[in-house]
């Protein structure tokens, strides 16, 4: 610990935040000391002081003094243990000259010193009681720099011949039992393993030493042995585990199956090729049948809907498939949260290009593990591997209970390694015909004992003519009939299934004993291949690696025929890794059924000494992870788990890159001298994520502050991280994307991607490929390169796939699905890109050619191409010719006889050509222009839908997008992501967009899925009447503040100077027209800048100095403000003698002859109306204060209207009180108020220091959005130090979850208390604890975390509040629509998101799950009113608004420049029931249009009739006209 003191220091007294030092800390110590870390920080101070003063001590001598003074009576001499000492040393002489006397004479001594003295000095080695090899040195895991162990094993025989030189290497002596060793018989297991094994008498040697780890502990584990060991049964005891803990055994009786809790856990089981996955799934699903455990595929092949994943327990695949899972927050993304185990086989594929991703879905893993502080096992398997410590460090593994390392003698059938060098010169004419020589001189022998043999290969092609040449070869020699399998008891009936396949080559080869197996077949042809070869009714199969790390299928022998292989990547060939080497090697044997097994490698003669050095003594593996580590920190960054440089460089401490920058520093570049000096190598991997942050940066993938180092996902990074599309594709695309493209262009643009860099032009592929050019219906649109570059032959492949051309050429074949299942990928990546960018042209383009792909169909053939076998070849056919001119709406519309006629056929076939184009997914639309502004226009529209959902329809959903563009098609002004479900009719959608000198608008909709399922209307704006400019906004003067003197009231300055010494700029510029003036006012100002205070002086001032029974009324639209607003007035009128009287509903409405202030909603007030004493009131009425007009509705209005109708005689002032409007002027005219008395002041006017930061996400509302949001939300609230803080969440039920995520995010930054104060205790807090009715509230406030909301009980309501006061609770979570009824405010105040989902009504007569879901917007006022709750009285504020990319400019836009309010009178039913209900009380006569006419004429829908004609669909200037429309609308409706 004395050798950290310094760094201790440097980090403690750094100005460094405590967030950043405390995950130094943790790295400097070890993250298995996160308590203390945090202990540590929490007494930063003191800490740092108490470090200073040990440094600065004195240096204490070498040596303890020889001579110590005696020890008190009764106390024995004790060693000392400080710092550096040595007990019973002499003390040093530190004297110059005596220290040169000492050093030579050291030097003298260790001259005289013989070099080797004959005696081991063994340094003190770990041991570790589960590593089982017969190499001494293998224990410690040690190894060289260069990995090499140069002495070959006894009895090797080295064999010279002509045309080759060959190594034999016997088989590894197999290491004799320990003596706690036994087999665990299968018998002894429990009920749940023991059906889980049958046919096992009892578990191998290296599953009985594992199993009590395996199925016994929860412990990571690594497990390292040969191929074919049975690690497969060692991930089987691992997934029984998961399930044995997830069993229900009380209370559930009978059978295992019934007791496993299914829902409550999934298991991903990561194989590193899709071969491999296929054969997993089949395994685990045959074994575990008996337990009702689903096991599916999830590839790039096997793709699983959201309810297939639901019921799915175990998850096979592969390392990218689960990184782009784990990268999305949702969908499939949403199942890494109930992931219990994760197994990872063939973990020494860390050496591979691919490691890279297995090092990024481990990182993440573990990151999880902790942030969560949830559970998730990791079980590594690998084959035999030289430092298996530096993998079981990476994995989290312990060495002394979860690593298991089983050397070369553990191999189930002991293999005879052959190297052989083949003579002539590397890629001779010469060397390839003495490979061909040897490869069949040794095919040949085996063959004539009988045994079978696996021939690899590196190239597709290859293993075609190596199978074609060995043929010809053995038909030379004569040996052909040691090839054949033609005795085999059932060869005829292969003989014909292998007829029926399209592969040629295959079909011939299987008559002389000879099969291929490649990636590149179809997977019916490699699973019949698999079989034969199983079967034995093949003697020699030809393949590639691919089938090494796939399937399981052991041969006797195994050659590998070369070791150069072409690297895409570099752009030449390489020499085979030892890792395929090993696994190629692990496939020779058969278990049970031979007892040894021979492995070949042929290689030129000067890489013979490479591979047995290589094979045998086994480099170390390293790191692949700098060269795929922009991508991954790019994903971690949209994930939103890396926000800055130091969370960064604590990633990087996750990754096996970290395990072998510390274990091989030189390798990377870094010195042994920078290593002693940063242990942790904290400034390397800083440099390392700057580097590739600024790579980013420039692509415009990230935003990389270098003043803050922090980090920003754009749209590019966060949909490149979402398709897995490489960073340095997106360099291209940024080249070469444009606003509008042709498909021509985009399919050029495609194929640039470097995802298919590995696609070879070959020149025998040529003449086919240009024969598909040459033909229009295989490839309509031009290449540009033709076949003179490999982006050509992609680009002419993939348009053939479209065309459903399949080329004959094998390997063009396999290009093919490569190219057909990247591009689809790509393309809706782009798509993405252009959509975010608002590119219509470029959009409309690229959906076409999304569905293009995916439907293998042309935007220019008939949209029912698309359906398959739905529609016969010749119905679709005739369709074609006769009616191709036909849209389907026109087809829709016809009967099934004239259709048959149609195309002419009969009526059986129109009537399915009918259902077709009835369910065909189309829209219908119709638009409301409704202008907002002078400038913006929203259009209303709703979508219908316009087909059938036909009983046979898969999905539950149609998904579309509707657009708003410009004229020229160029860009997109707003859109939206619709979908529509079987209960769905219609969808509305708002479009806010501005229009300053445009002539028109194009409002377009495209089917997600469907081509053709398209159309666009143009709507005019020539003709479209825009209200005027608001130009009357109150300009702020310097003018000084007024003082409480302004009142000229001793009474009401008393009363108010308790809770003000003055007024604000505003409250100074209104107060003259507000309490000098008896006329009717109306005051615009920003939310929090005292307008309720105005409010309450106002009516104070008018009642202190009335007679006895005069009132005032003030009418609230919500019960929170009403009880924030009567709270508040009370103590100020209270001592002036006048009443407070909250009314809440009209039969507590009463006369009095005191005066009083009467507060209540807009309903309410239509109620009093009825009363027979409401005329007498009204005779004493003096005031009418009217509140947040802002939230003005069709109530609120009525109620309002008639109130000015009903007091137009009287002396009675009306005062309107709203937050800033965009247009304040109708609000002025209707409530009589003079251009002089208004006064309207800007958003921006605001005197409070209030800063709103607005950050748009792109994910659907869902709880992953929540999940998303919950970094920013702790940032915003960690952001504001000490001050508290607002969150508002769309709804109650996510306001525990919301705080459980804060508080996940608060222990990842290692606030272990949370936002509690750090003065506060447990033991402090227990008594208010012990005054909580809801227990679970208890955790949260704990972790400073409250929650606020009318389902909270009102004694913890308060409580809340209480707590919330003192500072304890430092982040209340309030759902949006409690935001009218909290009343506080706070520092920093979190909008997190702006919609919330409204489901039908309860009643409805659909089951809950399909019940239409519509995600609704807030209204503009309540995110207005949310912003105010962070204005504050000399104080600054912080309002974060998270909300839908969609619509960022529009909110934006309301918050710098008011809100927009328009009437809605006219769209509601309240004035209808109002009417009906003074008709039957016959208060107004039914056939009187013209008293509806009167009331009318007093509403605020009249003014804005008039001013904003269009809005209301009304007759430019005939205002009556529009309003008798409406009386004769309401009168016969």
């Amino acid at each position: 610990m004395h050798a950290l003191r310094p760094s201790l220091r440097a980090i403690l007294a750094s100005g460094a935040p405590d967030e950043v030092a405390s995950v130094e800390l943790a790295e400097l110590v070890g993250f298995d000391a996160v308590e203390l870390v945090a202990e540590v920080i929490a007494q930063r101070r003191a800490a740092s002081a108490k470090l200073e003063a040990l440094l600065s001590e004195p240096a204490k001598p070498a040596y303890t003094p020889a001579r110590t003074p005696p020890a008190p009576p009764g106390k024995k001499k004790g060693k000392r243990r400080d710092q550096g000492s040595r007990p019973d040393s002499p003390l040093i002489d530190l004297d110059p000259a005596a220290a040169q006397r000492r050093i030579e004479e050291t030097l003298r001594a260790n001259a005289a010193r013989p070099l080797f003295t004959g005696t081991a000095h063994q340094t003190e080695q770990e041991v570790l009681p589960h590593v089982y090899t017969s190499s001494a040195v293998s224990q410690g895991n040690v190894l060289s720099d260069m990995g090499t162990r140069y002495l070959l094993p006894v009895d090797t025989e080295r064999h010279m011949y002509e045309d080759y030189e060959e190594v034999i290497i016997p088989p590894a002596r197999p290491i004799p039992p320990r003596a706690n060793e036994r087999l665990v018989p299968v018998s002894e297991l429990d009920d749940l393993c023991r059906s889980s094994f049958p046919g096992y008498a009892s578990l191998n040697r290296i599953q009985s030493i594992v199993y009590p780890t395996a199925y016994g502990t929860n412990e990571n584990m690594l497990v390292c042995a040969p191929t074919g060991a049975g690690k497969t049964d060692v991930a089987m005891l691992a997934v029984l585990h998961v399930i044995n803990e997830h069993r229900k055994v009380d209370g559930v009786h009978g059978a295992i199956a019934a007791q496993i809790q299914r829902k409550d856990f999934k298991i991903i089981y990561v194989a590193p090729m899709k071969a491999l996955a296929a054969e997993i799934v089949r395994k685990l699903g045959k074994r575990l049948r008996w337990l009702a455990v689903n096991v599916r595929e999830l590839t790039g092949d096997m793709q699983l809907t959201k309810a297939e994943i639901a019921e799915t327990q175990i998850i096979v695949t592969t390392p990218e498939k689960w990184d782009v899972v784990t990268r999305k927050p949702t969908g499939e993304g949403e199942l890494a949260t109930k992931v219990k185990l994760l197994i990872i086989d063939e973990v020494h594929l860390l050496n591979d290009e691919r490691g890279a991703v297995i090092e990024t879905i481990v990182a993440r893993t573990l990151r999880q593990v902790e942030s969560t502080q949830s559970m998730i096992r990791i079980v590594g398997l690998s084959a035999t591997l030289p430092n298996y410590v530096d993998v079981a460090d990476f994995l989290r593994v312990s060495r002394q209970t979860g690593l298991f390392y089983f050397d070369a003698s553990f191999r189930p059938i002991p293999l005879e390694q052959h190297f052989l060098g083949i003579r002539g010169k590397p890629g001779s004419a010469q060397a390839r015909r003495n490979l061909d020589r040897v490869a069949y001189e040794k095919a040949a022998a085996l063959a004539a004992q009988g045994h079978q043999v696996m021939v690899f290969v590196h190239a597709r092609k290859e293993t075609v003519k190596t199978a074609l040449a060995l043929k010809e070869a053995a038909l030379a020699e004569g040996t052909s009939e040691d090839f054949s399998c033609e005795a085999h008891e059932t060869w005829g009936l292969f003989r014909r299934e292998v007829g029926q396949s399209r592969n040629k080559e295959m079909r011939e080869l299987f008559d002389h004993g000879f099969g291929i197996h490649h990636a590149g077949m179809l997977r019916s042809d490699r699973n019949l291949m698999e079989r034969l070869f199983e079967a034995r009714a093949i003697k020699v199969l030809c393949c590639t690696a691919t089938l090494a790390w796939g399937v399981n299928l052991p041969a006797h022998a195994v050659i590998i025929k070369g070791t150069q292989v072409y690297d895409s990547g570099q752009g030449k060939f390489v020499d085979l890794s030892v890792l395929d080497v090993l696994q190629i090697f692990g496939r020779a044997g058969r278990p049970g059924l031979e007892t040894s097994g021979e492995g070949y490698i042929c290689t030129n003669n000067d890489m013979l000494d490479h591979y047995l050095n290589a094979v045998m003594a086994q480099h170390p593996i390293e790191s692949k992870f700098v060269e795929g580590m922009s991508d991954s920190l790019n994903a971690e960054i949209a994930l939103g788990t890396v926000t800055n440089v130091a969370e960064a460089v604590q990633w990087i401490g996750y990754t096996y890159l970290f395990v072998r920058l510390r274990k091989n520093p030189r390798l990377h570049g870094i010195t042994y001298q920078e290593v002693i000096d940063d242990p942790q190598l904290g400034r390397k991997r800083r440099e390392l994520v700057q580097s590739k942050a600024s790579q980013l940066a420039e692509a415009r993938m990230i935003v990389f502050d270098k003043e803050r180092d922090a980090f920003a996902i754009t749209d590019l990074g966060r949909i490149a991280a979402k398709y897995y599309i490489r960073a340095r594709t997106v360099v291209v695309f940024n080249e070469v994307f444009r606003p509008k493209m042709s498909e021509a262009d985009v399919l050029l643009m495609v194929c640039k991607s470097t995802e298919f860099e590995q696609i070879q032009l070959r020149e025998i592929e040529i003449p086919e490929l240009k024969s598909f050019m040459e033909d229009e219906n295989v490839v309509p649109c031009q290449v540009k390169d033709g076949t003179n570059s490999s982006e050509g032959k992609v680009n002419i492949l993939l348009q053939a796939f479209i065309s459903r051309v399949f080329p004959e050429d094998f390997a063009l074949v396999s290009d093919m699905a490569y190219v057909a299942q990247n591009a689809g990928r790509i393309i809706r990546a782009l798509l993405e890109i252009a959509i975010s960018r608002k590119w219509a042209n470029a959009s409309a383009v690229l959906m076409s050619l999304s569905k293009a792909v995916e439907k293998r169909v042309w935007p220019f053939d008939h949209p029912f191409a698309q359906q398959g076998d739905t529609l016969k070849r010749e119905v679709m056919s005739n369709l074609r010719r006769w009616a191709d001119d036909y849209s389907v709406a026109e087809l829709a519309q016809m009967s099934a006889q004239e259709l048959g006629e149609l195309v002419h056929l009969n009526q059986h076939h129109g009537a399915a050509l009918l259902r077709i184009a009835k369910e065909f997914p189309t829209i219908t639309f119709t638009y409301e222009l409704r202008p907002l502004t002078s400038d913006l226009l929203r259009i209303a529209v709703h979508a219908k839908r316009s087909f059938t959902w036909g009983q046979k329809r898969k999905d539950s959903m149609e998904p579309f997008w509707i657009w708003a563009e410009d004229a020229d098609g160029t860009d997109i002004l707003q859109l939206a992501h619709v979908v529509f479900r079987q209960s769905t009719e219609q969808v509305d959608v708002d479009f806010i967009v501005q229009i300053s000198n445009a002539g028109s608008v194009t409002i377009r909709y495209v089917s997600d899925r469907w081509m053709g399922a398209e159309d666009e209307v143009p709507v005019a704006l020539d003709a479209l009447i825009k209200p005027r400019p608001f130009e009357s906004f109150t300009p702020i003067l310097p003018l000084p503040f007024l003082g409480l003197d302004a009142l000229d009231n001793d009474a009401l300055k008393w009363a108010f100077s308790a809770r003000l010494q003055g007024f604000n700029a505003i409250q100074t510029h209104s107060f003259w027209s507000l309490m000098n003036v008896n006329q009717n006012a109306l005051l615009c100002a920003p939310s929090g800048s005292g307008k309720s205070t105005m409010a309450q002086m106002l009516v104070a001032k008018t009642l202190h100095k009335a007679k006895a029974g005069d009132w005032s009324l003030v009418v609230l639209p919500k019960r929170g403000l009403i009880a924030e607003f009567a709270l508040e007035i009370r103590s100020i009128l209270g001592p002036l003698g006048i009443t407070v009287d909250v009314v809440t509903d009209a039969n507590s409405f009463t006369n009095s002859d005191r005066k009083t202030v009467r507060i209540l909603s807009p309903r309410v007030l239509l109620d009093i109306f009825a009363l027979p004493n409401w005329p007498k009131a009204l005779e004493t009425l003096r005031l009418v204060v009217c509140e947040n007009l802002e939230l003005l509705d069709a109530e609120y209005e009525l109620a309002v209207s008639l109130l000015l109708h009903a007091t137009q005689s009287s002396p009675v002032r009306f005062v309107g009180f709203s937050t800033s409007l965009a247009d304040a002027s109708g609000l002025a005219d209707w409530l009589r108020v003079s251009p002089l008395l208004l006064t309207c002041f800007r958003p921006s006017d605001r005197e409070q220091d209030l800063r709103t930061i607005v950050q748009p996400f792109t994910i659907a509302h869902s709880a992953a959005l929540f999940k998303a949001m919950a970094k920013p939300v702790h940032a915003a609230i960690s952001s504001g130090g000490s001050e508290s803080a607002l969150v508002f969440v769309p709804s109650r039920m996510q306001c525990k979850a919301v705080a459980s995520d804060l508080i996940t995010q608060c222990a990842m930054d290692l606030k272990m208390q949370g936002y509690l104060p750090a003065h506060m205790s447990s033991e402090s807090l227990e008594p208010y604890l012990c005054r909580l009715q809801d227990r679970t509230l208890a955790d949260l406030v704990t972790c400073g975390i409250g929650i606020f909301h009318d389902g909270v009980s009102r004694p913890d309501r308060a409580l809340m509040l209480e707590l919330y006061a003192e500072g304890i609770v430092r982040a209340l979570v309030v759902p949006h629509d409690a935001c009218w009824s909290t009343p506080i405010r706070a520092g920093v105040v979190v909008a997190m998101g702006t919609q919330y989902v409204r489901m039908d009504a309860p009643g409805a007569n659909v089951e809950r799950e399909k019940r239409d879901r519509q995600v609704v917007d807030y209204e503009l006022a309540e995110v207005v009113h949310m912003q105010g709750r962070a204005a504050r009285h000399a104080l600054s504020g912080r309002f974060h608004l998270l909300c839908q990319a969609e619509g960022r400019e529009t909110l934006a836009r309301f918050l710098d420049e008011g809100l927009p309010l328009e009437s809605t009178l006219h769209e509601s039913a309240v004035l209808g029931d109002w009417l009906r209900a003074r008709w039957k009380d016959g208060s107004i006569a039914p056939a009187d249009k013209q008293q509806t006419l009167d009331i009318l004429s007093w509403t605020y829908l009249a003014r804005r009739m008039e001013s904003n004609p269009t809005y209301y669909d009304a007759v430019p200037g005939e205002l009556d006209q529009s309003l008798s429309r409406l009386v004769d609308h309401l009168h016969t409706s």
